[in-house]
C-alpha cells in the first residue's frame, strides 16, 4: 500500500497529515463504504478536533451522516462500531509524539480494516473518484455523548469484578494525558480498586510525558507506585489501546514479560497465538511449554488481526495475541487492542499473587531497541540494502517476513522500517545484556554507515 501503513496513516499534523489529506481520505471512505452513517472519534491531541472536522466534512460531502463521538479511546470507538453497526474513522497517532496525528479506519464490526479493505479505499483515494451528494442530500452531523460511558460499561461487564474487588488492590495509573484519562480511572475504581493517578488530565500537548509508554517516559509512575504503596502500576499510550505495567516495588515490567504471563494463564494445549516478527523468546518459551502454536506476522496490528481472522475462519482458537509493546488482543472479547481490558485481565492475575512473582519467570532476557531517522527514500533504501547484505553474511537464521531478523540461537536482532514514522527500527534480545547491546550496535553501525553514503 502506498498510503496506509501497519496502523493507518500518521505524520506531523498540518505538515504531513493535513486537513486536506484527511478530507480526501474521508471522502474515499464514504465513497467506498456506501453506508448511511459513519462515526468519528479522536484522542486528546491538540490537532484532533481540526482533523476530525475535516473528516466530518469529507464524509458529509459524499452524502454520509456522521456521529461525532468526541474524545474516546480507540477500543471504545471500536466498541461503538460493533454496537451500532457503523464504520468509524479514528483520529489518533497512538504512541507517537505530540506533534503527530493520524487516521485509522475501523469496520462496522469494530475491527480495524483488513489490508484488502484498506487497499480498496486507497485505490479510491489515489484515483480521486469520490461520490458527490447534491446540496440537499449531504450528510447530517450529530454529537454522541455516551460513547465513553458505554465503553466503560462494556469493560465492566467483561471483567471479573468479584475477583479483583476481593483483592482490595491499589492501582497507580498513568494515562499519559491521553484518551484513557477520561475512562480508565473510573473503570478501575468501579472494579473495586483504590486508584491514584499521575498525568491524568487530558491534554493534547502531553506536558507530563510523551505518549509512548516506555521506561524513559514513565519515571513518575514508578515513583507513584512506591510512594502510594500500590500493588501495580498501569500506563497507557495516547489512545489507550495499550497497557504497560510496573510491579509493586515500582520496577518497570517488560511488555514481553507481561504478554508471556498473560499467555501462560490463557492458552491451552493445541490453541494458537499470533505475534509479530519481533516476538520475544519469552513468549516462545511459554508456547513450547504449553504445547500451543505460534504464528508470526509482520509488525503492526492490521497484520496480526488479518492472521487471527484467517486462523479462526479455519477453526483454530486464538484466545490471546499481540506484541510486547503492550498491545494485546483477547479475540473472545473483541478483536481489538484494548489497554483497559488488558489491564483488567492482568489485575485478575495480580489478585492471586504479586506482580513480581507473576512476571518473575519471564525476566531472564535483555532487550535493546535503537532507531535511525532518515530524511529521504534514498537514505531508507540504502540502510535496508545494508541490512540485507549484513544478514546474508551473518552466521544466523534469517527471517525476512518484515525487515531482516537474524536468529543467532542465543540471541536475535531485527532491522525494519517503521510503518508510521521515518525511522528504521532495530531490536535485539539476548539472555545477556552485553550480547543484546553488541548485536543492536553492530546493526546500527552498519546502517548508519550506509546512510552517510547518500
Amino acid at each position: 500500500m502506498e498510503v496506509f501503513g501497519s496502523s493507518g496513516k500518521r505524520g506531523v499534523a498540518n505538515e504531513e497529515l493535513t486537513p486536506a489529506f484527511v478530507l480526501r481520505v474521508a471522502k474515499a471512505a464514504g465513497t467506498a463504504w456506501q453506508v448511511d452513517r459513519v462515526a468519528i472519534a479522536r484522542d486528546t491531541r491538540y490537532t484532533g478536533r481540526m482533523l476530525a472536522d475535516a473528516a466530518a466534512s469529507g464524509l458529509a460531502s459524499t452524502g454520509t451522516n456522521v456521529d461525532r463521538l468526541g474524545i474516546v479511546p480507540t477500543p471504545g470507538a471500536q466498541g461503538y462500531a460493533e454496537r451500532m453497526d457503523v464504520p468509524v474513522i479514528v483520529i489518533t497517532a497512538s504512541h507517537n509524539p505530540p506533534q503527530y496525528n493520524g487516521i485509522k479506519l475501523v469496520g462496522r464490526d469494530g475491527v480495524e480494516l483488513a489490508v484488502s479493505d484498506l487497499e480498496t479505499i486507497e485505490d479510491t483515494l489515489l484515483a480521486g473518484e469520490f461520490a458527490v451528494a447534491p446540496w440537499d442530500e449531504t450528510g447530517r452531523v450529530r454529537e454522541i455523548d455516551t460513547a465513553r460511558r458505554d465503553y466503560v460499561a462494556d469493560l465492566l461487564a467483561a471483567a471479573d469484578r468479584e475477583t479483583i474487588a476481593e483483592a482490595d488492590l491499589t492501582v497507580a495509573l498513568d494515562p499519559g494525558h491521553g484518551a484513557g484519562a477520561l475512562t480508565s480511572p473510573e473503570f478501575f475504581r468501579e472494579l473495586g480498586c483504590r486508584v491514584v493517578t499521575v498525568n491524568s488530565q487530558p491534554d493534547g500537548h502531553f506536558p507530563g510525558r510523551d505518549p509512548e509508554p516506555v521506561p524513559d517516559n514513565l519515571g513518575d509512575l514508578g515513583r507513584l507506585v512506591r510512594t502510594s504503596d500500590a500493588d501495580v502500576g498501569i500506563a497507557h499510550d495516547g489512545d489507550a489501546d495499550r497497557a504497560i505495567f510496573f510491579d509493586e516495588s515500582g520496577a518497570f515490567v517488560s511488555g514481553d514479560a507481561a504478554l508471556a504471563a498473560l499467555a501462560a494463564a490463557e492458552l491451552e494445549p493445541g490453541e494458537t497465538t499470533v505475534s509479530a516478527v519481533n516476538v520475544s523468546q519469552r513468549l516462545v518459551d511459554v508456547i513450547t511449554e504449553i504445547g500451543a502454536d505460534l504464528e508470526l506476522t509482520p509488525i503492526g496490528s492490521t497484520n496480526i488481526i488479518t492472521r487471527i481472522e484467517e486462523l479462526e475462519a479455519n477453526g483454530e482458537h486464538v484466545p490471546i495475541a499481540g506484541e510486547g509493546n503492550g498491545g494485546i488482543f483477547f479475540p473472545d472479547y473483541r478483536l481489538s487492542r484494548d489497554g483497559a481490558y488488558t489491564a483488567a485481565r492482568f489485575l485478575e492475575l495480580v489478585a492471586q499473587r504479586p506482580v513480581s512473582d507473576l512476571v518473575g519467570p519471564y525476566d531472564g532476557y535483555a532487550n535493546v531497541r535503537r532507531n535511525i531517522e532518515y530524511e529521504s527514500t534514498a537514505e531508507r533504501d540504502a540502510m535496508l540494502d545494508a541490512a540485507a547484505n549484513h544478514a546474508q553474511s551473518a552466521d544466523a537464521e534469517l527471517n525476512t517476513r518484515d525487515g531482516y531478523r537474524l536468529d543467532h540461537g542465543d540471541a536475535w536482532v531485527l532491522a525494519r522500517p517503521s510503518g508510521t514514522e521515518p525511522l528504521v527500527r532495530i531490536y535485539a534480545e539476548a539472555r545477556d545484556g552485553e550480547r543484546a547491546t553488541e548485536l543492536a550496535n553492530g546493526m546500527y553501525e552498519t546502517l548508519s554507515t550506509a546512510k552517510t553514503t547518500i
